[in-house]
């Protein structure tokens, strides 16, 4: 269970740092979620705030 939830960290980590690079090359907070597989709206309150 440790590494599944090491595994979850890292996985939010890298989420995250991704998501950082694609709004500095100008991605649109749309074509982000769409690559996640989510809505604009849960993207953007999951990393709007950073």
């Amino acid at each position: 269970m440790r590494a599944v939830s090491a595994l979850r960290r890292l996985l939010e980590h890298l989420e995250a740092a991704q998501v950082r690079s694609a709004r500095a090359q100008g991605w649109s907070w749309q074509d982000i979620a769409a690559e996640l597989g989510v809505s604009r709206q849960a993207v953007h309150k999951k990393h709007g705030g950073r």
